[in-house]
């Protein structure tokens, strides 16, 4: 591994993350990767100007980015840094993505509006030494053929580290009695999912939304599907928002019987802070995919062990399918 490095900026909430993969690599993995200083400033003019002080040339580079930083900011940056580290002779480029930007929009909804899903994969695809992404619970997990076969994107599960977190840090008691709920229909394959893996003894419930036909996307009415009388029921999704579309799922589940609320989202935006969601769930948990501090009322789960592993079996050449399992 004495040809892979790390780089990070070290202002942003990205050194934290990766500062954790580099520690994970050598304590568990006897593996000693460099972490090293992406600079990044702005002209007068806010014009981005990066630097990597270190060389990197025939070197394996990993970045890491901040998934906190302003959208347009996030794709200038690695957009610049592309063309900086193609420049500087880097063997392999790849990045780390925690939460990736752009991975809402992977269609046409409506006529003249961009797929810039599609506009952010032809922007790297121009940079032929960029290898491999490596992000978490892609929003649209079909945004990986915008990629191939120039770039391997790489979309690691959460749920591994879930069902670790939920026995043995989360505080649910009676875990094998509690009921997932899929709270829209991109979430039933995540529910099943987390109920194989946990054992649990009843069905995954769902939520069906009819939304209003004025293109609003407004939801009309909600109904719940399954069986949450008595209850505690674990909400699952990879992110959460405003939390508005969840706390009104977990109003129903309550209507229901739920006897308690448990949400989990992969990526903690919080949009509209989380004040309306800490007073609707009994617990909130989230990964550290944005590395900020919520504070005590939000459960933050640690998941760049599977980022570094997912590192290792790169550079080692193992399967990183095997993280899947």
């Amino acid at each position: 591994m004495n040809k892979v490095v790390l780089l990070a900026d070290p202002k942003s909430n990205a050194w934290g993350f990766a500062d954790k993969i580099r520690e994970f690599l050598s304590q568990e993995k006897k593996f000693n990767v460099p972490l090293e200083v992406v600079n990044v400033r702005y002209f007068p003019n806010q014009e981005v100007d990066l630097e990597v002080p270190k060389n990197v040339r025939e070197k394996d580079v990993y970045f890491v980015h901040d998934s906190t930083k302003n959208s347009q900011e996030w794709w200038v940056e690695l957009l610049c840094l592309s063309n900086l580290l193609h420049l500087a002779s880097a063997n392999n480029i790849n990045y780390v993505l925690p939460d990736m930007k752009y991975s809402r929009q992977d269609r046409k909804p409506k006529s003249r509006v961009p797929i810039t899903a599609n506009a952010l994969a032809f922007s790297l695809a121009q940079y032929p030494r960029i290898k491999k992404i490596f992000t978490m619970d892609l929003h649209s997990p079909q945004i990986q053929g915008f990629y191939a076969p120039l770039i391997a994107l790489e979309t690691l599960p959460s749920s591994p580290s879930l069902v670790a977190f939920l026995r043995e840090k989360s505080g649910i008691s009676d875990l094998e009695d509690m009921v997932v709920v899929a709270a829209d229909k991109g979430d039933v394959e995540r529910t099943e999912d987390l109920c194989t893996r946990l054992k649990l003894k009843n069905p995954p419930a769902n939520i069906y939304k009819q939304r209003e036909l004025d293109g609003s996307r407004k939801i009309k009415k909600m109904e719940l599907i399954g069986n949450v009388r008595g209850k505690k029921v674990l909400i699952p999704d990879d992110i959460i928002d405003s939390g508005k579309t969840i706390c009104n799922a977990g109003n129903l589940l309550l209507e229901n019987g739920a006897t308690e609320l448990n949400c989990y989202g992969t990526h903690g935006w919080f949009s509209n802070g989380t004040e309306a969601l800490t007073n609707c769930f009994n617990r909130i948990i989230v990964s550290n995919t944005h590395n900020k501090d919520y504070g005590e009322k939000i459960q933050v789960m640690d998941v760049t062990p599977i980022f570094a592993k997912a590192i290792h079996n790169a550079q080692t050449g193992e399967s990183v399918s095997e993280l899947y399992k």
